[in-house]
């Protein structure tokens, strides 16, 4: 009798143990098309204006969905859809600079996970074409960090343009937002610039990037907090 007894804790352990074991989030997928900082100029046109396109990424571990977002970031206006397969195609309008990114989820959790975001220009009848918003590369969007000893932290971006005509950058930074205040006007080859910093103080900043046609692109506002 004691034997079955122990038997029978054993199993109502295991069973427990199994209860509590916690669910696999979703991990992110890997983008693949239309590629990042890249001209599509493929898709089946619907009309003049606009254009399918196929969006496409990798599978991604524990994900039973995904959900994929496509923004005109000049209009700021986004579609979403939500498939189980890793492709989707979307009809989009010609001559324009979009942005898009992958959320991964499952039935286990409520959290999505972001694939990272990548930017492409749908190809229309335009010759010249404007700069893709910098990305922002450091200090990331709110993360809190020290200063040097110098009372100092580095800013750095990455821009890209199709037409490989950036003039200059201009740095907007400041302790409020939007940040208002230019901090400088740097070259195309500059990519980082140091600023001066105070403790217990939250920063605001952001990069308009200037091509040589007149065109500009805003990297949208990036913050971040120094201890």
């Amino acid at each position: 009798m004691r034997i079955y007894k122990l038997i029978l804790l054993a199993f109502i352990v295991i069973v427990s143990c199994k209860k509590s074991d916690p669910a696999n989030p979703p991990e992110a997928t890997l983008l693949v098309f239309p590629n990042k900082n890249s001209e599509c100029t493929v898709g089946n046109d619907v009309s003049a204006t606009t254009r399918e396109v196929d969006f496409k990424w990798q599978k991604a571990n524990n994900t039973d969905s995904y959900e994929l977002r496509v923004t005109n970031i000049d209009a700021n206006s986004t579609q979403t859809i939500s498939t189980g397969a890793l492709s989707a195609r979307l009809p989009l309008l010609k001559g324009a600079a979009f942005s898009w990114v992958v959320l991964s989820s499952n039935a286990q959790v409520t959290q999505k996970v972001s694939s990272a975001t990548w930017q492409f220009y749908n190809a229309g009848t335009e010759t010249s074409r404007p700069p893709f918003a910098a990305e922002i590369i450091s200090p990331e969007i709110g993360v809190s960090l020290f200063k040097d000893i110098n009372n100092e932290i580095t800013l750095s971006w990455a821009g890209s343009d199709l037409d490989n005509d950036i003039e200059g950058y201009d740095i907007y930074f400041d302790t409020v937002t939007p940040p208002i205040a230019v901090l400088s006007t740097v070259d195309a080859n500059v990519t980082e610039q140091k600023v001066s910093v105070e403790a217990n103080t939250v920063y605001y900043w952001k990069i308009v990037t200037k091509d040589g046609d007149g065109h500009s692109s805003d990297s949208g506002i990036s913050d971040f907090r120094i201890y």
